[in-house]
């Protein structure tokens, strides 16, 4: 099957996300209020994280196995990344807008943040880990890494416990609309 990359990527700037329903058909949804991880003084994580982080227990890379990232979002007992949006993904990323934020141990793949990065936005489309805190590292210096390249949106899409510890916030679709608009007009690369 052929897919229209600059089409999806056309759908993402519009405020879309693909996902897969549970008959794994594969759709576009928007929703009435949107995730964000803050990139200014707001983003916050636990005490006990920052332990982590001075141990340095983790080296991070960018698209190192970006397939293991991919196959390690989907590998859930209910996903919405269907075998088709895994061959969306790995389109996305060949022609350079989705990417796998890594954490490693060692040789071994840690966790890693599946999204899709569009000009000054990035769309977090998943995460997982395979060692404890692997992920959470990875939200951290990804949080450092749209910093220092001048991102204004980090898009989490929905809210979960998970994400409110490192202070997401909900914007209702007005909101969002506008900040994806500013974000799409700022030119930026994550590597």
């Amino acid at each position: 099957m052929e897919y229209d990359i600059a089409a999806i990527i056309q759908g993402y700037a519009q405020g879309y996300f693909l996902m897969a329903d549970d008959s794994q058909g594969l759709g576009w949804y928007g929703s009435r209020d949107r995730t964000l991880i803050p990139l200014d003084e707001r983003f916050r994580y636990p005490k006990s994280l920052r332990r982590v982080l001075n141990q340095e227990r983790f080296t991070v890379a960018i698209n190192r196995d970006f397939k293991a990232v991919v196959a390690g979002c989907a590998n859930r007992e209910t996903t919405w990344i269907s075998p088709e949006l895994e061959k969306i993904y790995w389109l996305l990323y060949q022609n350079g807008y989705a990417f796998s934020f890594e954490t490693w141990q060692g040789d071994e793949l840690a966790g890693g943040i599946l999204g899709i990065a569009i000009a000054g936005a990035f769309i977090g489309e998943s995460m997982f880990y395979r060692i404890p805190e692997g992920s959470k590292v990875a939200m951290v210096k990804l949080v450092e890494r749209l910093r220092q390249n001048k991102f204004l949106l980090f898009d989490a899409q929905m809210m979960n416990p998970h994400l409110e510890r490192f202070g997401a916030y909900r914007i209702n679709d007005e909101e969002y609309q506008a900040l994806l608009h500013k974000a799409l007009q700022s030119p930026c690369s994550l590597v």
